[in-house]
């Protein structure tokens, strides 16, 4: 049995990360993160270069202080199962493969939290998605099998 950790990337957690980019750096005007969602791979692929560094880059940030925020920074875990909702705001048609989660990834293994992002650390990727006009967001569940490769056991209740 795994432990599960849940991460939601909401409005207010970006408007928070807002708040935190700007006190680091005053002299920026533009939001890092704009929506609850990963860019779409249709966007991200076409960028030059430099843009798509600058794109992966602010993602990863905001991901390492999200899992400072969360209190999950260098958790070290060496296995687990990632499911990823996106909840978009409009019923617009959208390709599930669209919204791969590399950069968030990225930022989860820059952060310490998960080892690394292969195959042998993540063993299962799930993507799914919705709509929620009023609340769109990013919901990722990651349920650890491992961590510093000792099995973890969720706790069980007591009455």
């Amino acid at each position: 049995m795994s432990k599960r950790i849940t991460l939601t990337i909401d409005n207010k957690t970006i408007d928070r990360y807002a708040d935190y980019y700007f006190e680091q750096h005053p002299k920026a005007r533009v939001k890092p993160i704009k929506q609850p969602f990963h860019e779409s791979i249709n966007v991200w692929m076409i960028m030059k270069r430099p843009m798509m560094n600058g794109l992966k880059q602010k993602w990863k940030d905001f991901i390492k202080w999200l899992v400072e925020d969360e209190g999950y920074t260098n958790l070290h875990i060496t296995k687990c199962e990632i499911s990823q909702k996106i909840f978009y705001e409009t019923n617009r048609r959208h390709d599930l493969d669209n919204g791969v989660p590399k950069f968030i990834l990225d930022g989860l293994v820059e952060s310490g939290m998960i080892v690394d992002d292969d195959s042998s650390h993540i063993t299962k990727l799930t993507l799914e998605c919705g709509n929620d006009r009023n609340n769109p967001r990013t919901i990722l569940k990651i349920d650890v099998d491992e961590i510093d490769g000792q099995p973890v056991k969720r706790k069980r209740r007591t009455k």
